[in-house]
C-alpha cells in the first residue's frame, strides 16, 4: 500500500478541510490522475495518484485533517481490472473493481455505491474534452452532464462558469417560469418559509477574520476624489484593435490604473509602506495586489514589480490571474506579499464604497463605476459638459499615512488619469 497524504499549500498552513473525491473507495486510478480536492484559508489544490492501482478511501470529504495526514492509499500489488481506463474514471471500471475486491473491500465501498453523484459525473468528459476540477465538482454537487457541455477556458477547457450555465439552462428547462396569478395567494398558503445552514469555506472564514483584524488594528480612514476617464477612453478606444492584434490581450482601464499607482507610490513611500511593531517598513517596489471576486469569496493575487511591466503585460498577469481564480488555481505564493492594493466595484455598477485595507499594506485603491455627469468643461472653462467621471475611494491606516498625503497621492492618481501622457513622461 502506498499512503496519500495531505500535501502542504503553503507555509504556515496546517490543516486543510477535505473536498470532493473524484474517485471512489475501491476504483482503479492511473499515476497522476485527479483524486480529490483540499480546501485552505488561502487557495483550493488537487491531490493526484501517487502511483496506479485501487483507491482506498480512508477519509470522508468535508473532514478536516492536519498536513501529512494520510487520507487513502493505493494498492499497488492490486491487478488492473479487465476494461478499467486508465484516467476515465466511469462507472465500469468501478463495477469491474468491485469484482475483483474481496468481501471485506465490497462491504466497505457500499457507502460509497450509496453515494447520490455517480462516477461518471465526475470522470473526464468525452471527445478529448478537459475539465477543472472545481468544475467537475460543481458538476457532481448539480448533476451536470460535463459530457454535454462546452468549454470556455483554453483550448476547450470546461471552467466552473460553463458548468453554472449548463446547470441554469436546465433547471429553467426542467422548471419553466410560471405566470403569477392576478389575485395574491393568502399567507395560509404561502407555503413553509426554509431555513438552512451551511458550513463556511476555509477561505471565507479567513477573509472575514482578515477584515474584522485590519478593522481593530488600524486607523483606517477613506478619503474620495474624482476622475474624468475622457482621455483614457478616447486612448483605448483608438488603440484598442491594434493593441490586441500586436499584444495578443485587449486593453483595459486597469492597467491605466496599475501604472498611475506605481508612480503615485514612488513619490509617496508611505502608502508604499507597512507597520511592523515600532518600526516602518519601506519597499522600493510596488507589488499590487489586485481584487479578484470569485464564488469562493475575495482573492488578492499579486502582481510582482508592478513599475518595471509594461502595459501588455499587466494585462497578461491580470487576465492569467482571473481564469485562475475562476477555476480555484491560484496558488498562496501568488496571493501573498503584496504592498498595496486595487480593488474594482465598478464591474458589478458600484458608485461609491469604503474599501477595507488588505492587512498589513497601508493603503487600499477603489475604483467605481463610469457614469456621465454634468461637470465644468475643461477645454472651455465656464461651461458645463456631460464628461465620463469616475469615483475613487483611497482607503489608509491614519498611524503612518497623514491626510495631506493621502489626499495628494489621490489628486496624482487623478493627474495620471486624466492626462494620460504623464504615465508615458514618468
Amino acid at each position: 500500500m502506498l499512503d496519500i497524504m495531505v500535501p502542504s499549500p503553503g507555509e504556515s498552513i496546517t490543516e486543510v478541510t477535505l473536498g470532493q473525491w473524484h474517485k471512489h473507495d475501491g476504483d482503479w486510478v492511473e499515476t497522476d490522475e485527479v483524486l480529490v480536492d483540499i480546501e485552505s484559508d488561502k487557495a483550493t489544490l488537487e491531490v493526484r495518484a501517487p502511483a496506479a492501482g485501487v483507491l482506498r478511501v480512508k477519509v470522508q470529504s468535508g473532514a478536516e485533517q492536519k498536513v501529512g495526514a494520510p487520507i487513502g492509499a493505493i494498492d499497488t500489488a492490486a491487478a488492473k481490472p479487465a476494461g478499467a481506463k486508465g484516467g476515465a474514471g466511469n462507472a465500469a471500471g468501478a463495477g469491474n473493481a468491485a469484482s475483483a475486491a474481496s468481501p471485506a473491500s465490497a462491504a466497505s465501498k457500499a457507502p460509497a455505491a450509496a453515494a447520490p453523484v455517480s462516477a461518471a459525473v465526475v470522470a473526464d468528459p468525452v471527445d478529448g474534452k478537459k475539465a477543472s476540477s472545481l468544475a467537475k465538482k460543481v458538476a457532481a454537487d448539480k448533476g451536470v452532464d460535463l459530457a454535454k457541455v462546452t468549454g470556455s477556458g483554453t483550448s476547450g477547457r470546461i471552467v466552473m462558469a460553463d458548468v453554472e450555465r449548463a446547470a441554469t439552462a436546465v433547471s429553467t428547462i426542467a422548471n419553466p417560469v410560471k405566470p403569477v396569478p392576478a389575485v395574491a395567494m393568502p399567507m395560509a398558503v404561502a407555503g413553509a418559509r426554509g431555513v438552512r445552514r451551511e458550513k463556511m469555506p476555509k477561505i471565507r472564514q479567513r477573509i472575514a477574520e482578515r477584515l474584522v483584524q485590519a478593522q481593530h488594528t488600524a486607523a483606517m480612514l477613506t478619503t474620495f476624489n474624482e476622475c474624468d476617464m475622457t482621455e483614457v477612453m478616447r486612448l483605448r478606444s483608438e488603440h484598442k484593435e491594434s493593441f490586441e492584434k500586436h499584444h495578443g490581450v485587449s486593453l483595459g482601464f486597469m492597467s491605466f490604473f496599475v501604472k498611475a499607482c506605481c508612480s503615485a507610490l514612488k513619490r509617496f513611500p508611505k502608502v508604499n509602506a507597512y507597520i511592523s511593531l515600532d518600526e516602518i517598513e519601506y519597499h522600493d517596489y510596488a507589488d499590487v495586489s489586485i481584487a479578484v471576486g470569485t464564488d469562493r469569496g475575495l482573492v488578492v493575487p499579486v502582481l510582482r514589480n508592478a513599475e518595471l511591466l509594461s502595459f501588455a503585460e499587466i494585462e497578461l498577469a491580470i487576465r492569467g490571474f482571473a481564469g485562475k481564480a475562476r477555476e480555484g488555481k491560484l496558488t498562496v505564493d501568488e496571493m501573498t506579499g503584496g504592498t498595496f492594493t486595487i480593488t474594482n466595484g465598478g464591474i458589478y455598477g458600484s458608485l461609491m464604497s469604503t474599501p477595507i485595507l488588505n492587512a498589513p499594506q497601508s493603503a487600499i485603491l477603489g475604483m467605481h463605476t463610469i457614469k456621465k455627469r454634468p461637470v465644468e468643461d475643461p477645454r472651455n472653462p465656464g461651461q458645463i459638459a456631460l464628461r465620463p467621471m469616475m469615483y475613487l475611494a483611497l482607503s489608509y491606516d491614519h498611524r503612518i499615512i497623514d491626510g495631506a498625503e493621502a489626499v495628494s497621492f489621490l489628486v496624482h492618481i487623478k493627474d495620471c488619469i486624466e492626462k494620460p501622457e504623464r504615465l508615458l513622461l514618468d
